[in-house]
């Protein structure tokens, strides 16, 4: 459509009809979608247009009052005097402020809170975080998230299974939770790492058709391993089966987390059907069930005490690049406060990086400070996407060194455990994951020639790069499908010499050489 100029107009008709037609312009614009949305300026002006509405309303919110020069005397009168219009578009400034606002800034009125979901491939993580939102939207507490909203990417939508972790928002009547869907496929298990590594406490989803699955087994270990002290359990699908396998599926995960390390008997265990909320069906096994999921997580996952006085500390999960804005990192900030205009550095992969924070966000929400447990995104200056990746550490500069070389303290899980069945002995390649990272390192046993499984003992670890480890960290080490063991820092070590590196980096014939050499 087409619209005459202004000085078109006031040729055309008279100044009470423009003012009218100006009014309905507007009426009609609230009911039309954002793209061709209005804004009207102080002097009457009406502009369809998403882009001029939105700069216009950028001018009022700056306080401009623009204005336009016209020969017909009545259209520089202001807004105020000019009573039809006033009495017709109502409300009118505070629509325009609403393109003014672009993002709300994040109220802190609760404790914030990480949990996830994790659980066997299938059992319906996804399909619970979907329904925990809409339970919660229901209630004005949080925003509904379709299924193919969380698993969005056209791989898990062709798979119709979780590859990357995804994070939702949503608040209980106690608390703000950031919420991340872990996937449960054994391919991504390293996806599920990094998700976990982010909680405070976990969801582990059964299905009542299929019970305890070797995923079930592993993600418990993982999470156990990492330090998730507190899970709450949710037997999904019990529409799909009778009241006795879902009994015995309850005892099954009760022995099986005692023999993980939990105190199987007290944790929280609830029978429901996230499907059925999501339909809404069956409100006693659906929303019912929903509900009183959340209230044992408010009640049995305690709030965690933040380190906030601590240096920050981002271990950085994805990194976006957005047009006419920068690079955005995500995570979950580890200790410390992030504020606009702090200096930051980005350690890690044999780089370090200096950059400055121009913004900080929570679920698109604009954060005034960030704090140590948040789940956000740091717009970051002077740095480019690909300079960037995950695994490094936005840090406060000089807080933290990248290291390649380590003492540790670590369980080796034994056969029953979910381990190996032999011994190994020093110079096996290994993968080590922690925090959002994970790199090859070489084992090297200092007090003994092998070790079998079930010990606990102390390793080298040489990384085959560089990466921010402090003592006190916590890690886990895998062989490829299989979790070995998982160990605590004690002692941080010289960096490795040129030989050493050599050593690592060429493996077996280097040692040969070293030992012909010796010779």
């Amino acid at each position: 459509m087409c619209f005459l100029t202004l000085r078109e107009y006031t040729k055309k008709f008279p100044i009470e009809v423009i003012w009218q037609r100006c009014a309905r312009y507007v009426q009609s614009a609230r009911n039309m979608s954002q793209s061709l949305a209005a804004a009207v300026c102080r002097t009457g002006v009406a502009l369809r247009c998403s882009r001029r509405a939105m700069s216009t309303a950028r001018l009022l919110r700056n306080g401009a009052r623009p204005r336009i020069v016209c020969s017909t005397t009545a259209l520089n009168k202001n807004w105020q005097q000019t009573s039809l219009l006033t009495a017709s578009t109502g409300n009118l400034d505070q629509y325009v402020r609403s393109y003014a606002n672009e993002k709300k800034v994040f109220e802190r009125t609760k404790p914030h809170c990480n949990v996830g979901t994790i659980g066997h491939v299938d059992h319906g993580k996804t399909t619970l975080t979907a329904a925990i939102t809409k339970v919660l939207a229901d209630k004005k507490l949080a925003e509904s998230k379709k299924y193919n909203e969380i698993d969005n990417a056209p791989e898990e939508k062709a798979r119709g299974i979780t590859i990357n972790v995804a994070h939702v928002e949503y608040q209980t009547e106690s608390r703000h939770y950031g919420h991340t869907d872990c996937p449960g496929h054994a391919d991504y298990i390293k996806n599920m790492i990094t998700g976990t590594a982010q909680m405070d406490g976990a969801i582990l989803v059964v299905a009542a058709t299929d019970g305890a699955m070797p995923q079930t087994r592993e993600h418990m270990l993982l999470a156990k391993q990492i330090g998730i002290d507190h899970i709450v359990v949710f037997i999904n699908k019990v529409d799909a089966a009778d009241q006795e396998m879902v009994d015995l599926v309850e005892m099954e995960i009760r022995e099986l987390l005692t023999e993980m390390g939990y105190d199987g008997d007290k944790i929280p265990v609830v029978k429901g059907s996230a499907l059925c909320a999501l339909e809404d069906k069956s409100p006693e096994i659906g929303s019912e069930a929903i509900l009183k999921l959340l209230k044992e997580v408010d009640s049995f996952i305690p709030t965690p005490v933040r380190e906030l006085d601590k240096p920050f500390l981002l271990p950085v999960e994805n990194v976006y690049s957005i047009p006419g804005r920068g690079t955005v990192v995500t995570g979950r900030l580890e200790r410390g406060v992030v504020k606009k205009g702090m200096e930051c550095e980005f350690v890690g992969y044999n780089k370090v990086l200096k950059s400055t924070v121009t913004g900080v966000e929570m679920f698109h929400q604009i954060l005034e400070e960030a704090q140590a447990g948040d789940q956000l995104g740091a717009l970051v200056r002077g740095v480019k996407r690909d300079d960037i990746k995950r695994g490094m550490v936005m840090c406060k500069p000089g807080s933290v060194k990248a290291l390649d070389q380590l003492e540790a303290q670590v369980y080796i899980l034994s056969k029953d455990e979910g381990g190996r069945t032999k011994p190994f002995m020093s110079f096996i390649q290994l993968q080590m994951f922690s925090r959002t990272w994970d790199c090859a390192v070489q084992v090297q046993i200092p007090d003994k020639e092998m070790v079998m499984p079930g010990e606990d003992t102390k390793l080298v670890l040489r990384l085959i790069r560089p990466m921010v480890l402090e003592q006190g960290q916590r890690f886990t080490l895998r062989d490829g499908n299989l979790t070995l063991g998982t160990g605590v820092v004690t002692k941080v070590m010289p960096p490795l010499s040129e030989s050493q590196r050599n050593e690592l980096t060429e493996g077996k014939k280097a040692r040969e050489k070293k030992v012909a050499d010796k010779k």
